[in-house]
């Protein structure tokens, strides 16, 4: 039987973070569909912006937890309990210092005024949400006596889940297995870890803490806790050997990992060009469909038996010539499967674009015999020729990438597009050809909006 281990996330949970409200949000959604069992928000300030960003996470991160913490006090709590009131599946994180120094510099209080506080702070959380987290932050600095009283209060108050924090790194993985062991041995509620990774061991801390007991691991993606991305892959290696999974999408870990680190280094994904990372598959013509199928998916595909059949035939054929990379295997997928009778053909399209106007599309579409127009402005000419298709088809889409290649080398080179849009967990990908690369680009987001259009219908 499988031990499967909840992994909380805490890419987000930084109050004092520089991402914009549009890439914490972009964040939580890749985070949703990488399949993390717990979105980590931090405490909400008293500024709208902190409450709408729960509450718009809110509308879509419908399979994972959605937790906010709260610490300074019970009008923390009210606010996180009203800002979650539409979440799917909320959560309170009670998040409280263990240390006397930090105990007296952050909440002014005591060590012996401390459970008290606990008990106080995990009730009221209970009163307003069923799932109530209490973390022990600094607990590995503080006195083993009082941190076991804090737990013990904070189960009796209420309390779901406990989670222990390794803050200062201050313990090696073996030590701190056996020192969760000491803290948790009469709790009876899940236990969880967060293990800070200054030392680079915060990955084995955290599944020697699953061997001993744990049931949830904090990650972070560029923070300090356990790197996700390491201990993704560590549990796809040790599942078989020892009964350990978790609900994650390994086959998506690294492409979406790669697309949050994207957005945090503050190159936020909009319709701008985008290159598909490389990593160095090669596909020769002695590979088999099931590993050409593997390496779709990859990139994020989900295809049927039929269409699979359709990309390694393409592949076969491109292969007999030159070795298949990651990026021609993409554009394989794009023209080869889920091809379908266009509902949707362009007219014509007039773009503006200047450093000294903002970017505007119009366009033309024509619908079975009917002509429809859009119009939109947007960051760039691509990016209002895309809204100028969306406010035709009715709906907005969401851009899973975008990348633009030359495919000759004279003059007039003609420009490949690719665009990939996700809708309900799949992603449905178009291809578009031109010496003019804006028309490349409206042509390759018509190919997937039809392929969208048509498996709906």
């Amino acid at each position: 039987m499988m031990n499967q281990i909840k992994i909380a996330d805490t890419t987000l949970s930084d109050a004092k973070s520089s991402l914009s409200f549009k890439q914490k949000l972009e964040i939580a959604r890749k985070l949703e569909r990488l399949g993390v069992d717990a979105v980590e928000l931090p405490e909400i300030g008293t500024t709208k912006a902190d409450s709408l960003l729960v509450r718009t996470a809110a509308s879509f991160v419908k399979h994972s937890v959605l937790s906010v913490a709260a610490t300074t006090s019970a009008e923390a709590v009210d606010r996180a309990a009203e800002a979650l009131g539409t979440a799917a599946h909320p959560r309170i994180r009670i998040e409280l210092p263990m240390t006397a120094s930090i105990m007296e510099y952050t909440l002014h209080k005591k060590q012996h005024k401390m459970c008290d506080y606990v008990t106080m702070m995990v009730t009221k959380a209970k009163s307003l949400c069923d799932d109530v987290e209490f973390t022990a932050v600094d607990a590995t600095r503080a006195e083993e006596d009082f941190l076991k009283e804090a737990v013990r209060c904070a189960v009796e108050a209420g309390a779901s889940k406990i989670t222990l924090c390794d803050d200062a790194a201050i313990l090696l993985p073996d030590d701190f297995a056996m020192f969760v062991d000491r803290i948790t041995e009469v709790i009876e509620v899940p236990v969880g870890v967060l293990c800070n990774n200054k030392n680079g061991v915060a990955t084995a801390a955290a599944i020697l803490a699953v061997k001993n007991g744990a049931s949830c691991v904090k990650t972070s993606i560029g923070g300090e806790a356990t790197p996700l991305r390491d201990f993704g892959a560590l549990i796809k290696d040790i599942r078989e050997n020892y009964g350990i999974t978790a609900a994650i999408r390994t086959t998506e870990l690294h492409r979406a990992i790669d697309q949050i680190e994207w957005i945090i280094s503050g190159k936020a994904r909009g319709a701008v060009a985008r290159e598909i990372v490389d990593d160095g598959v090669r596909l020769s013509l002695n590979d088999t469909v099931d590993t050409v199928r593997e390496n779709v998916e990859k990139l994020g595909y989900d295809l049927s038996d039929e269409d699979i059949a359709k990309v390694y035939d393409e592949f076969l054929r491109i292969a007999r010539k030159k070795n298949v990379g990651v990026k021609e295997l993409d554009a394989i997928v794009a023209s080869s499967a889920l091809q379908v009778p266009e509902t949707y053909t362009i007219e014509n399209y007039v773009i503006n674009s200047g450093n000294k106007i903002s970017s505007s599309a119009q366009i033309s579409l024509n619908r079975q015999g009917r002509t429809v127009q859009g119009i939109a402005i947007g960051d760039g000419p691509i990016d209002a020729a895309f809204h100028a298709i969306e406010q035709i088809i009715g709906r907005r889409f969401e851009l899973d990438d975008f990348s633009i290649q030359t495919v000759t080398q004279e003059k007039e080179a003609m420009g490949n597009a690719l665009v990939r849009l996700r809708v309900g967990g799949r992603i449905y990908s178009g291809t578009g050809l031109s010496t003019d690369i804006i028309g490349a680009s409206v042509r390759a987001y018509i190919s997937a909006v039809n392929k969208i259009v048509y498996e709906e219908d």
